[in-house]
């Protein structure tokens, strides 16, 4: 059936995969994940095109830049989203208090946990499948992706995952977002390729991959919330 799907899909637009998602699957419980980057523009703006009320799940770090911030006000406005704002055990000066300063640099992957691994997956237990922006060509880690994915996400639950975007360009997505009017994060309009916590975000250098600019320096592509191996971590459903 994955199979299937994914072939169906392979050159379709991802209108269609999204119309598929929220039409055709029987999947009731489904989320869309965003950063609000311009891929996960294209994405909500799709999503809610066909269910305007679909939920819209946003790590709140306590690191965002202030401009992404306020392009997320300006986007919740123009599209009429509704999102939920999710955020982990500890606050900025929690985190402080607990791990010492500054732990983004010296212990990254503890940070992610914290801020943006754990509140997901708290999240994912409650539904059944979720929408993301994952691009194939925006990094090495990403090069594989399928459109349509289904995994366990812990022991006897399993969920699926749907990459509309998966074969679009960064070529692709910004001629949507020119051909449908939309705002983007003015980061952008600096010279950011892609745009996380602003601690661990700067422009990326020439030649490097679109997140080449995502924890800069060190051997690191992605948070956590997509890798499975993630959830090694985390206490079973109920004991949060």
């Amino acid at each position: 059936m994955i199979t299937e799907l994914n072939e169906r899909f392979e050159r379709a637009h991802p209108r269609e995969v999204v119309r598929w998602a929220l039409e055709e699957s029987g999947l009731g419980r489904i989320a869309v994940a965003s950063a609000f980057q311009a891929d996960g523009t294209c994405v909500m703006h799709m999503a809610t095109e066909i269910r305007p009320d679909i939920p819209i799940l946003f790590l709140e770090t306590g690191f965002h830049f202030a401009e992404t911030l306020a392009f997320k006000e300006q986007l919740v406005e123009r599209l009429g989203l509704k999102v939920i704002d999710l955020v982990g055990d500890h606050t900025v000066e929690t985190q402080t208090a607990a791990f010492g300063p500054r732990l983004y640099e010296r212990d990254p992957e503890r940070c992610c946990d914290i801020n943006k691994v754990q509140p997901m997956f708290r999240a994912l237990r409650e539904l059944e499948a979720w929408i993301t922006a994952f691009r194939r060509d925006s990094s090495p880690s990403r090069a594989g992706a399928p459109i349509i994915d289904q995994y366990e996400l812990e022991p006897g639950r399993e969920i699926v995952k749907i990459n509309p975007v998966a074969t679009w360009t960064r070529r692709d997505v910004w001629r949507y977002m020119k051909d449908h009017d939309l705002p983007h994060n003015p980061l952008y309009d600096l010279g950011y390729a892609s745009i996380g916590c602003a601690p661990c975000t700067r422009m990326p250098f020439p030649g490097e991959p679109e997140r080449g600019g995502r924890w800069a320096g060190l051997s690191k592509w992605e948070c956590g919330i997509h890798e499975r191996e993630a959830l090694v971590e985390l206490p079973p459903a109920g004991n949060d």
